[in-house]
């Protein structure tokens, strides 16, 4: 499970300076930057116009049982579930960020914090789904199991996207469904406690 990530906005990150500088001014005020925690609004990539864009989506499907939100979906039966299959269809996105977290036990009821990243790249890409709600778009993060460099923390991790897989994931639907089936063994991550 992917429940917080982070979006640095340092000079260094140009993909992320180009993100946030593509953004209208109007969805530019809304998003958060830092710690990402559900409910946040963030900078999140889509295909309009056959051009990748930023745009603004608050992290979470309203949960359909009323209360609180759906922040993740597992890969694997995604397509399956009647919340996640019509995006599955159409409406991929990819959600940009320079790590996630997951909390490690380290006894009784302790936990610590670990943030992974991509050891030689300073953002990582996250699939992800996401529909529209009124006037306002929401997405989830797309998860699968976790590979050695995160499961003695947590079996589970964001489907994270190498860069040639990212409008593959968004605009073709039988390369979309591929990654979902039969994703090849993800990056390996870094690990730092925080």
């Amino acid at each position: 499970m992917c429940g917080r990530f982070q979006l640095l906005t340092t000079q260094e990150l140009e993909e992320v300076k180009w993100i946030l500088d593509n953004l209208d001014r109007e969805q530019a005020q809304k998003i958060m930057t830092g710690e990402i925690y559900p409910t946040n609004v963030v900078p999140v990539l889509m295909v309009r116009d056959g051009r990748i864009r930023p745009w603004a989506m608050t992290w979470g499907f309203p949960h359909f049982k009323g209360s609180g939100v759906i922040i993740n979906a597992r890969s694997e039966s995604a397509s399956e579930k009647p919340l996640f299959a019509g995006s599955v269809r159409q409406s991929r996105c990819v959600i940009p960020g320079t790590g996630f977290f997951e909390w490690k036990k380290t006894g009784g009821q302790t936990k610590e914090k670990i943030l992974f990243r991509l050891p030689d790249e300073p953002v990582l890409y996250m699939a992800g789904l996401y529909r529209n709600d009124g006037d306002e778009s929401r997405f989830v993060i797309l998860t699968t199991a976790a590979n050695t460099s995160v499961a003695g923390v947590h079996d589970r991790m964001p489907l994270i996207l190498r860069k040639p897989e990212i409008r593959r994931w968004m605009e073709d639907e039988p390369s979309a469904r591929k990654l979902l089936a039969h994703h090849p063994q993800r990056p390996a991550l870094t690990a730092e406690a925080v």
